[in-house]
């Protein structure tokens, strides 16, 4: 992808949820609006490249899938003969120049709307925070199932489903009372975590970092927080994400190639984003009940605060990886427990921890597990068995930094040209 493509592409994620929640506003239907916002989409990664971007990129979003919107509700009323609806919705072709209603609307950004919306409680939890990936971050199905760890055409089933029950449910477009609210929170404190965590490290292409996307979820989680300010694990993901974040400028060297946590000039780090978070997830944690965000937001906490590598407070970070077990279990959170695990009572106890995984169907094989245990074999000297684990973990990964990473690694090892420093 070109430096002009990408820029277009990272536009169009931008704009999307905003154009698709100026229509669902108006039409009251997020299928065919999101439908119609997919096609202008398209229109615009064919036209804008050859005639040029508009000056108001947004307003020609919305014109097009507005057109497409109309020609959608006027094809569906025709095949079902419903004259009655068509008289109330369909508008006069005269008013199409510049309906004012419209025109206000595009003045809204209705993105946090959108996103309760995705999360209605008539969807599973898993199909909620789906849905909301793909109309609300724009990630494609392959790495939405990529984060879910299930299979394309699995996700791409569950994406459909979930748009036929949002327009089954006849929900209004606007922002939920607050019982509705905390019934769909736990699903958008999801999202907007998966939605950082493609844009941190994204699953597959040639970079690491998705700057775009990373920046959107902290956008929409400061938006969420300044509606929510007492919420604790509103507070703690907030936090969290600025803490992960802060580390960006120091995870890539000149070449874009990946470097280790332990590896990184820590003098690159975003201290007021470090500092920010510190004070959200310090604040959060007496008000209660802690939560896994908080939880991880305090781990990402110790490492932030770390002068050095060597000085990581690993005890800490293990017993906080511990109560998070207990709150929240899961395949991720046991791997990174066992890596704690090493760092505190050598890589064997690691090892024997992450062999615990290996009957999970989530993780059994997959290039973390691969990944993790070649640090530590790498820890305890067993050249021969890291090297191994490193080739699997760089065949497995989609991610072409991480790839070359875990390559460059396995090779220094081969042929006895040690890295400068082992990190976690």
């Amino acid at each position: 992808m070109t430096g002009g493509e990408a820029r277009l592409d990272d536009l169009l994620r931008e704009l999307a949820p905003q154009v698709i929640g100026v229509l669902t506003r108006r039409f009251g239907d997020f299928t065919l609006a999101e439908d119609a916002v997919q096609e202008a989409l398209l229109a615009a990664a064919t036209q804008w490249p050859r005639d040029g971007t508009p000056d108001n990129p947004r307003g020609w979003l919305i014109q097009v899938a507005y057109r497409r919107m109309v020609e959608q509700v006027r094809n569906e009323q025709a095949r079902r003969n419903r004259e009655e609806l068509a008289a109330r919705r369909e508008p006069d072709d005269r008013q199409w120049a510049a309906p004012a209603d419209l025109d206000l609307a595009a003045e809204r950004d209705d993105t946090l709307i959108l996103l309760f919306l995705c999360c209605h409680p008539a969807l599973s939890p898993a199909s909620a925070v789906a849905l909301t990936l793909r109309a609300v971050a724009g990630l494609t199905t392959a790495e939405i199932a990529h984060a879910f760890l299930v299979p394309e055409t699995t996700m791409a089933q569950r994406i459909s489903r979930a748009k036929q029950r949002i327009k089954g449910s006849g929900v209004p477009f606007r922002m939920p009372d607050a019982q509705d609210r905390s019934r769909r929170l736990e699903a958008v404190l999801r999202v907007l975590y998966l939605i950082f965590n493609e844009g941190h490290t994204s699953s597959a292409g040639p970079r690491l970092h998705r700057v775009e996307l990373a920046a959107e979820a902290i956008r929409l989680a400061r938006a969420l927080h300044a509606a929510l300010p007492r919420d604790s694990e509103v507070a703690g993901l907030l936090a969290l994400l600025l803490l992960t974040e802060a580390r960006s400028p120091a995870r890539t060297g000149p070449s874009g190639e990946l470097i280790s946590l332990a590896e990184q000039d820590r003098g690159r780090w975003d201290a007021a984003a470090i500092a920010e978070g510190v004070a959200l997830v310090t604040a959060a944690l007496p008000r209660g009940p802690v939560g896994p965000y908080q939880l991880q937001a305090a781990i990402a906490a110790v490492h932030d605060e770390a002068p050095t590598a060597e000085q990581t407070d690993w005890p800490q970070i293990l017993a906080l990886y511990g109560v998070l077990e207990r709150v929240a279990p899961g395949p991720v959170v046991a791997l990174n427990r066992a890596v704690a695990t090493a760092m505190v009572h050598g890589p064997a106890a690691g090892l024997e921890a992450l062999a615990a995984l290996d009957g999970d169907p989530r993780m059994a094989g997959h290039h973390r597990l691969h990944s993790a245990r070649a640090h530590l074999y790498e820890m305890l000297g067993d050249r021969d068995r890291a090297v191994e684990h490193y080739r699997a973990a760089a065949g497995r990964t989609t991610s072409l930094p991480e790839q070359r990473y875990l390559q460059l690694r396995a090779a220094r090892l081969a042929t006895g040209v040690e890295p400068a420093r082992l990190g976690p």
